[in-house]
């Protein structure tokens, strides 16, 4: 018989959940919320960070299930930065608002509430009881409905104990802001010679003639509707494809329809809008190859038209796929799934939440916004020209192996054969010239830019934070900036012989599916690869020993797991069957002192 979280939670001593402590609130009237305050109700704190694809998905996950319990729930975000672009009070204010956060926010930026709750990845969710008890952590993507099961159950529990206050929580709508456009993402010249910009926040495309607006394309409305009225639901890339080939599917620009997990057609003529890839289910594990209309996408950010056929950013599992108008097929073009930063054959490399497109001939470019890395596909090959791995950014030109990008999401061609960057995260285009490998800076201070376009021999520039298209004033500077490093502080562990532990208790009602082999897999690697001497590589046991390297003082291991779980009702002849996983970058310093034992948090409470 399975136990539930919250009956496990009951038998294990109590653990009471630490005060919020950060600079400051957003979404409360500027009003400083404590946890006492909220004594009575069920609250679920959400660490996130802005730059996190993972953490935009679970924001999305969680909006039915704080409507469903709006009387006893509360959501609280906590802002945990990752890149020093986070850490900028008005950026959070931007992000906020730009992904539309409906509960408070607590600002983080020296990640102290992040260390006194022990969190180890973004996002990660924690679930306190109202008598002010943790009862429930999870991290990654996928968990809403093992929420809603302890959810209701807390709820049943503590209306019988008189402990359950219902009512409205601390959450203070900020002013609604009027800005022709919001957070523009992406932006290309059509062939009638107008600008189409991808009107993100505002959930539509918005077609310009120089200054004067031509048309608006989407009611404005988040959804996913079909036709002369249609919806979006924070659209980003966008990308022409050739005159001949629109002539025989019936529209000119294919669209990265981003939230709503699909590719949109857009025909110019009549504005009429049709879905083409995608089923508007988020991918989490299955078939990425087949019928467009039966595979589903994960986060489309970018696409661009590419050796016959649309090639797609797919920033949430971190892989590059492809889109074939005329025969309706999509396919996996590069990428495992696998975060990081890994060159070699397509099928092997490691890409790391791609969130920008550009197609030089038989060479596709892109930027990896987590990685900070500007890399090409060509011959089969993927290849790195700057960027140095997940926990390394800054700003700095010079030659390309030296040089330093923060989170850029967006890359152009231009005429001369190099490349412009949208380094996003430093307000910066950046350009690189393959002829030299230098790395330059062309301009600065601009608002999160997003993309840059050329129109008319003009380069302009989507000020995605700006809210506005700026035409760019180039003046080419080298620029020696400072190197970052993210700030997570490193876990401690002892050398030797360390117990990893991913714990995962499947939601109530359910158990472990391993009706077709194993139901678990753990994945453990590290930079560098000597931290471990034994026990690294793949295994279908949640937990394992490993030997650390006492010669070697810091690092970060990599972890990746998953468990298969399905309901546990013998009634039911098809049982709902759910795939959790999570990837882990744990910085490590490796110390005579530090536990023998590292647990990570996928979904339940440590035992230990």
């Amino acid at each position: 018989m399975l136990t539930s979280p919250v009956t496990t939670a009951k038998r294990r001593a109590r653990v009471r959940a630490p005060e919020l402590v950060g600079r400051g609130w957003l979404n409360t009237g500027d009003k400083q919320v404590n946890l006492t305050d909220l004594r009575g109700k069920i609250v679920l704190l959400d660490f996130w960070t802005f730059c996190c694809i993972n953490c935009l998905h679970v924001l999305d996950e969680l909006r039915p299930l704080e409507e469903e319990f709006e009387d006893v729930l509360v959501t609280i975000g906590v802002h945990s930065p990752k890149f020093v672009h986070e850490a900028d009070e008005q950026a959070l204010r931007d992000a906020v608002e730009r992904y539309e956060v409906h509960h408070p926010v607590l600002d983080d930026p020296e990640l102290t509430t992040w260390q006194n709750y022990a969190v180890k990845a973004w996002p990660t969710l924690v679930l306190v009881d109202p008598e002010g008890y943790v009862v429930h952590v999870a991290a990654g993507e996928g968990h809403v409905e093992a929420l809603r099961t302890i959810i209701k159950e807390l709820s049943e529990e503590h209306d019988t104990k008189g402990t359950l206050h219902r009512g409205d929580g601390p959450y203070v709508p900020p002013p609604a802001p009027d800005t022709v456009l919001r957070f523009p993402a992406k932006a290309i010249t059509t062939p009638n010679n107008t600008l189409l910009v991808s009107d993100s926040a505002h959930h539509s495309l918005v077609e310009l003639d120089g200054e004067t607006i031509v048309r608006r394309i989407g009611t404005g409305e988040r959804g996913r509707q079909d036709g002369t009225q249609p919806t979006f639901s924070e659209p980003a890339g966008l990308t022409t494809i050739p005159q001949q080939v629109a002539d025989r599917v019936g529209y000119h620009v294919v669209v990265a329809d981003t939230v709503n997990h699909l590719l949109r057609g857009v025909n110019l003529d009549t504005g009429e809008v049709t879905t083409i890839a995608g089923t508007g289910e988020q991918w989490r594990d299955g078939d990425t190859d087949g019928d467009a209309d039966k595979i589903d996408l994960t986060s489309p950010w970018d696409v661009a038209w590419w050796r016959n056929g649309v090639a797609i950013a797919m920033a949430g599992n971190h892989t590059l796929g492809f889109f074939d108008p005329v025969t309706r097929q999509v396919s996996r073009l590069a990428g495992t799934t696998v975060e990081g930063l890994n060159d070699g054959p397509k099928d092997e490399a490691f890409f790391a939440q791609t969130s920008g497109l550009a197609a030089d001939g038989d060479r596709l470019w892109m930027v990896d916004s987590e990685t900070s890395a500007l890399r090409y596909l060509e011959n089969g090959q993927v290849r790195s020209v700057i960027g140095e791995g997940l926990f390394s950014f800054g700003h700095r030109d010079g030659q390309a192996d030296e040089a330093l990008l923060q989170h850029p999401l967006g890359v152009t061609v231009l005429p001369d054969g190099s490349v412009a960057i949208s380094d996003t995260y430093n307000g910066a285009i950046r350009r690189y010239d393959p002829a030299t490998n230098e790395v330059s800076t062309i301009a600065t201070g601009i608002a999160e830019p997003s993309d840059v376009v050329i129109a008319d021999g003009e380069l302009l520039v989507v000020a995605s934070a700006g809210h506005r298209i700026e035409q760019l004033a180039a003046n080419i500077t080298k620029i020696i900036g400072d190197a970052h490093e993210v700030k997570r502080p490193p876990t401690d562990i002892a050398p030797g012989e360390l117990e990893l532990a991913v714990v995962f208790t499947p939601p109530t009602g359910s158990k472990l599916d391993d009706r077709y082999g194993p139901s678990t897999r753990l994945e453990i690697t590290s930079s560098p690869p000597e931290l471990i001497l034994d026990g690294a590589g793949v295994g279908t046991n949640l937990s394992r020993t490993i030997k650390i390297n006492n010669k070697i003082t810091q690092g970060v291991l990599h972890v990746v797991a998953q468990a298969a779980s399905c309901t546990d009702d013998p009634s039911v002849e098809h049982p709902a069957c759910r795939l959790t996983r999570q990837d882990w970058g744990v910085p490590v310093r490796v110390t005579d002192t530090g536990p023998n034992r590292l647990p990570l948090m996928m979904g339940g409470m440590d035992e230990a």
